[in-house]
């Protein structure tokens, strides 16, 4: 547990921004806001896992020094492109770890998955403002990148909108009155769909988020609500709170994106439009505030807000990320990579949506004895995790393919 409090800095002319991820979702949000303010900005580095043509109308929107691309078989392809452009182009996951530690005041960490691991630590490293939107760098390694950041005198501001709003309400000089954390979730595609009836969920039902516009593998953990406990274990590594002061409320109409509760019976809550926008855009400018395009509320036009306790019973993700926090050590890094093999059999309609926790839970269950002490001891982990979740699968599909 540790706390990432606010630091200031100079106004400079213009900030200079990395973007570790920027042909997905957040990253195109943050292309769409720094290409809004051209001149607030200078842009370093793109990166992308093997989007070319995307990551190409990028370059040539918002002139990056470099791009990267990490799959070596679209070297070719993307240096084409950009020939007489002037930007570099390289290839590989080290040329993404190489992006990452150019001199950018701000990088935006928003590669998916455990891949995005390194490149975010040699940002840390160097000791920049990090733009936090990969979940797995708090889920998999929070204690170390936590460690990291406090000696390398680096600074963390959370990019997912649950994050981002405990962030701006949090009296980080007096953490010891705050009584609880409330994470909002919007509860889902599946809120009021029956157990029974999740089995027959296919991937498009799933991916079809009624709030936010996210990628496929997002979507299907805010379905399974295994994003919900991600974050919870995020929460824990970024607020100095005890993992019992982490609370979490369905609220379907994501206006209210998260909330903090003092020991005077005050709760302060952040509220907005769902739109990934605004959160971005705090922590792009921050500790300054910048416009951002997203829909303004109207408080006359916006109707009931609910709250309801989550059923975790009919989504035992919650479940399993809670003993994931509480079993610490390889646990959490196990659930995240169970979790990641699950959702791709999932998305490529080889086990069925009610399968993914159940995968997760028999990879949680096996022995795991395995020392947390680096980088490399993560990876390593992860790896045999996703070996062992994909063995797993084995059974699911037979099961399936028989039904």
């Amino acid at each position: 547990m540790a706390m990432i409090a606010p630091r200031t800095r100079a106004e400079v002319a213009a900030r200079s921004v990395t973007i570790l991820g920027s042909t997905g979702s957040v990253g195109c949000n943050t292309v769409d806001l720094l290409a809004r303010q051209p001149a607030a900005f200078a842009i370093e580095a793109l990166t992308a896992n093997r989007n070319v043509k995307l990551l190409v109308e990028q370059a040539l929107a918002l002139r990056p020094r470099m791009v990267a691309i990490a799959d070596h078989s679209c070297y070719r392809p993307l240096k084409d492109a950009l020939f007489g452009s002037g930007i570099e182009v390289a290839a590989g996951p080290q040329a993404v770890v190489e992006a990452a530690l150019r001199p950018a005041e701000w990088v935006m960490a928003s590669i998916v998955g455990a891949a995005g691991l390194e490149p975010t630590m040699a940002a840390v490293r160097r000791g920049a403002v990090i733009g936090l939107a990969n979940k797995e760098c708090l889920v998999c390694a929070g204690e170390l990148m936590i460690g990291e950041i406090k000696r390398c005198g680096a600074t963390l501001v959370p990019v997912d909108s649950e994050h981002s709003a405990i962030f701006q309400v949090f009296d980080f000089d007096n953490a010891e009155k705050v009584e609880k954390i409330i994470l909002t979730a919007s509860g889902g595609p599946f809120r009021c769909t029956e157990t029974a009836k999740l089995a027959d969920v296919t991937p498009a039902q799933a991916v079809a988020h009624p709030n936010w516009d996210m990628g496929a593998k997002i979507s299907v953990d805010s379905a399974t609500m295994m994003n919900k406990g991600l974050e919870l274990i995020e929460a824990f590594h970024l607020f100095p709170v005890g993992a019992g002061q982490i609370g979490i409320v369905v609220h379907p109409q994501s206006v209210i994106h998260s909330m903090v509760a003092y020991v005077d019976g005050s709760v302060l809550a952040q509220l907005g439009t769902p739109d990934m926008r605004t959160p971005i855009a705090y922590a792009l400018a921050w500790p300054q505030r910048m416009s951002a395009p997203a829909p303004r509320l109207d408080f006359t036009t916006m109707g009931a807000l609910t709250f309801e306790r989550p059923d975790e019973e009919k989504f035992p993700a919650l479940r399993l990320a809670r003993e994931a926090l509480r079993g610490g050590g390889p646990a959490p890094i196990v659930l995240n990579a169970a979790n990641e093999i699950a959702v791709g059999s999932f998305l490529a309609e080889e086990i069925g949506f009610l399968d993914i926790c159940r995968v997760v839970e028999e990879t949680m269950q096996l022995s795991w004895t395995a020392t947390v002490a680096s980088i490399s001891d993560v990876i390593a982990i992860d790896q045999e995790a996703r070996r062992l979740a994909r063995d797993r699968l084995q059974g699911f599909r037979l099961r399936r393919n028989n039904a």
